[in-house]
């Protein structure tokens, strides 16, 4: 079964990524949900020190665990990948 993320949820998502990057540029209106955060088709461009900052955040706000048994690297792809993968984890859908 697919569980998909509430727009609420996604944009939450979009707020914790910018607060947890420090970022105040940057509207969260501004992020795609379906585009990667780490090419140049998004506004943020997120390196892997960035991904480890935005994974911590999502552990405490959300207790959701991000580790070698759900890989990483797919769950912080984009906003809607993150969002699906917290409304998953935690029924928040």
């Amino acid at each position: 079964m697919t569980v998909e993320a509430t727009p609420e949820l996604r944009m939450e998502i979009r707020k914790l990524i910018l607060e947890s990057l420090k970022i105040n540029d940057v509207n969260p209106e501004e992020i795609d949900d379906e585009k990667s955060l780490f090419d140049g088709e998004n506004v943020l461009q997120i390196d892997s020190v960035d991904a480890l900052e935005i994974v911590m955040a999502l552990q405490r706000k959300y207790g959701v665990r991000i580790d070698d048994k759900n890989p990483g690297r797919f769950i912080i792809q984009s906003v809607k990948t993150i969002a699906d993968f917290v409304a998953k984890e935690t029924g928040n859908t």
